[in-house]
């Protein structure tokens, strides 16, 4: 077995910690200070500024099909990439990307959202969660009634990323209540001109999601997406594909926080001596980097499941279900270690504080990851010792 990086792989990892030491590291007290003020952390202008410079050095459409202009470099590129970017919280994302589900858009779709998604002309949100069904996708209540060659769209979602930016949101409704479950919800691609309007949600962290209404939208026929009443198959595969995503992160935002903790140990005095010298805040420290290690190896496993066309939901469960409580831990830590000054927002140890307790809800609770690992087991779809 042979666990080291390629030497692709440690090319594309140097490349983009040096972009994100250049480029991204440096904006970070603007950020906070647009925090604080009440503004975007990073306007969009500026945003595409940086996401041409990293076109320029070769990073574009990092999981877009090369016959769509992007590299295409696949699950284990993405989550060493994903853990680099995750070591600022600039919230940047390369250009050249469009929502895994959409490459079910027919030729015609494919020109009206495609393309121009991937272009950056058009900005799209996935629309599923709604105020009484979040984690229980299957029971979304919106309904989408046929009127001749449209259909009627009437109901809320919530919580939508990108909800209070997109101009085309992909919605899931209820189109055959009779059918109940998975069978009867279809996937419309629906834009904003149609009628639907939507409200930020101020949050915790740095996430401004947004509730969506629609109230009579009429929506084409010519706009399902995927076949009908098959909608929930193409959620969950939206779901699943961002699943192990979110763990990768939360390793590059651990690592950066421990470092942190580390260079102030070691020049923080208290009592005579570097805090690092006492053993409560060693512990703290290796406690801290054996939980990112494992993050990062089940994060790896689970890309290399994905990459390699094997079935990697439980993996990705796994993955997400440490990964997210991992940071959690490693981030109070060190806030711990920086005693009053992590308390603080001159450093941005009490903005991750906030950020990564979002990474225990979204894309899937603490609670329903527990329900995927013990349902798997359980029922012998996954035996113990076949990891492999």
């Amino acid at each position: 077995m042979d666990f080291s990086l390629n030497d692709e792989q440690k090319m594309v990892q140097q490349t983009v910690r040096d972009f994100v030491s250049r480029e991204l590291i440096p904006l970070e007290g603007d950020v906070l200070r647009n925090e604080r003020e009440g503004r975007p952390a990073i306007d969009s202008e500026k945003l595409h500024a940086l996401q041409q410079k990293a076109r320029d050095i070769g990073f574009w459409g990092i999981n877009t099909p090369e016959e769509y202009g992007g590299a295409d470099l696949g699950p284990i590129m993405t989550a060493i990439i994903t853990m680099e970017l995750a070591r600022t919280y600039v919230p940047f994302t390369f250009g050249g990307y469009a929502d895994n589900i959409l490459y079910y858009c027919n030729e015609e779709q494919k020109e009206r959202y495609l393309l121009p998604t991937i272009s950056g002309e058009r900005r799209s949100c996935f629309a599923l969660t709604e105020p009484g069904a979040g984690s229980d996708a299957a029971n979304i209540t919106m309904r989408a009634v046929k009127d001749g060659d449209h259909w009627v769209l009437t109901g809320e979602k919530i919580f939508i990323t990108n909800g209070n930016e997109a101009d085309f949101a992909m919605v899931f409704a209820v189109t055959d209540p009779a059918r109940g479950g998975h069978n009867g919800i279809t996937c419309f691609l629906v834009d904003r001109e149609m009628g639907w309007t939507s409200s930020y949600i101020h949050t915790m962290g740095d996430w401004g999601p947004a509730s969506l209404y629609f109230e009579n939208v009429r929506v084409p026929e010519k706009n399902i997406l995927g076949e009908l009443n098959n909608g929930l198959d193409l959620g969950m595969q939206w779901i699943g594909a961002g699943r192990w995503r979110i763990p990768a992160g939360a390793i590059g935002t651990a690592e950066r926080g421990l470092q942190m903790a580390i260079d102030y140990a070691k020049q923080r005095i208290s009592m005579g001596k570097p805090i690092a010298e006492y053993q409560a805040i060693q512990w703290m420290i290796a406690d801290s980097h054996v939980e990112i290690e494992a993050t990062r190896w089940l994060v790896l496993h689970a890309a290399w499941l994905a990459e390699t066309g094997k079935d990697a939901r439980h993996a990705s469960s796994i993955a997400k279900l440490y990964g997210a409580t991992m940071a959690n831990q490693v981030i109070d830590r060190v806030l711990q270690i920086h005693g009053g000054m992590g308390y603080t927002k001159e450093l941005p140890i009490e903005r991750w504080y906030r950020l990564v307790r979002l990474y225990r809800i979204f894309e899937g609770t603490d609670e329903i990851q527990r329900y995927i690992i013990s349902r798997n087991l359980l029922r012998g779809h996954v035996k113990l010792g076949e990891a492999f």
